[in-house]
């Protein structure tokens, strides 16, 4: 293997292991943002965990994070919640931050 060929190979396996962070990251985002919009909703216990399952599951339905977004505008509209768009995607940030740094610390 030429020097060139492991440099090759050493930047794959790292945008492979970057990529494996984003998508922990965004997924535990999601996760903790369900938590939040259920205690929003008035759920707790199993049935905010299985909500908050089914956010991230949402985040499967196309690139990008405008179907999570949705499906929580639209669950918190159908219960009445007043919670801005504004306050939503503050949220979905501020939480994206928490779990990049919770990945990063091994939680």
């Amino acid at each position: 293997m030429t020097t060139f060929d492991k440099r090759e190979d050493g930047f794959e396996k790292k945008f492979a292991h970057d990529e494996e962070l984003k998508f922990k990251a965004y997924a535990r985002r999601n996760k903790l943002l369900g938590l939040w919009a259920a205690e929003k909703l008035g759920v707790t216990g199993a049935d905010a965990d299985a909500y908050a399952k089914s956010v991230v599951m949402a985040d499967f339905e196309e690139v990008g994070e405008d179907d999570v977004y949705r499906k929580v505008r639209a669950d918190l509209d159908a219960k009445g919640a007043s919670v801005s768009d504004q306050d939503i995607r503050q949220r979905m940030s501020e939480l994206l931050a928490q779990a990049v740094i919770e990945i990063t610390a091994g939680k």
